[in-house]
């Protein structure tokens, strides 16, 4: 059995369209949205809204870390526009539509933080499997998936934004991964709670983890964990125990997937 594995799409349907070529099957690990693209600044949902020049100077008030100057400068262009929730919805409704239309039959797809997983429904086809909290068998083996990114612990969601990332609390994600007993396989967006995988080192900065899954990994012991969200991670895979945990790429810069075989 061979399966092929990405995460953070960030747009690249090009490359999806080929994902799954020699393979069994196509795991999709979220984060099919490019929202902002930081390499190509006229790409992305805010570079077609807004243009390159706009995203640039956000890009460099996120790699300075200015939090307060990064969220005035971001409100102002929302209120630019009469109806951004509108533009947001249909610029991600177009993308979703040509991604998932290059999805192979199987595809097994978890979201990512940059996703909107209430809109997943109206692509639903035979052979596209959407998967939150939940467990499937693939070639005898069993898959968990658990999508979405943590919320760091204090913070608090936004609602009144024309965009809404896909973030849980720790208690949220928590409930999510109690279905993912009896894995062979983990599947989600975010690694678990370990340094080396949650450091990005081109950022300069951790993301968030989750211990959560790092407790179930000790816990339940499935031959592999896969997980993305992290780009340029310390390590791209690290042993927990009896389980393989694995970063499978910035699949939106790198294009090729990360192959299972059993």
């Amino acid at each position: 059995m061979r399966v092929h594995v990405v995460s953070d799409v960030h747009g690249n349907a090009e490359a999806l369209a080929r994902a799954g070529d020699g393979a069994d099957a196509l795991v999709v690990l979220g984060d099919l949205i490019d929202f902002v693209d930081y390499h190509h600044h006229e790409r992305g949902i805010l570079g077609r809204v807004f243009g390159p020049e706009k995203v640039a100077v956000f890009a460099r008030l996120r790699r300075e870390r200015m939090g307060p100057e990064t969220a005035v400068y971001v409100r102002s262009l929302w209120e630019s526009l009469p109806d951004a929730a509108s533009v947001v919805r249909e610029a991600v409704l177009e993308q979703y539509a040509e991604l998932f239309a290059v999805m192979p039959a199987p595809t097994y797809a978890t979201p990512g933080n940059v996703d909107e997983p209430h809109l997943w429904p109206r692509f639903a086809r035979e052979g596209l499997h959407l998967l939150d909290g939940e467990v499937t068998e693939i070639g005898g083996l069993r898959f968990g998936f658990a999508g979405g990114a943590v919320i760091p612990p204090g913070a608090v969601r936004r609602r009144g934004g024309p965009w809404h990332p896909y973030l849980r609390t720790d208690a949220e994600f928590a409930t999510a991964l109690t279905a993912l007993t009896d894995v062979d396989v983990l599947c989600t967006h975010v690694p678990p709670a370990v340094p080396e995988l949650t450091y990005d080192v081109v950022a300069r900065r951790p993301e968030l983890g989750s211990r959560a899954l790092l407790d179930l990994i000790a816990r339940e012991r499935p031959r592999w964990s896969f997980f993305g969200h992290v780009h340029q991670p310390m390590a791209q895979r690290v042993r927990v125990g009896w389980t393989e945990c694995v970063n499978v790429g910035h699949f939106q810069r790198r294009g090729t997937p990360h192959v299972l075989r059993w």
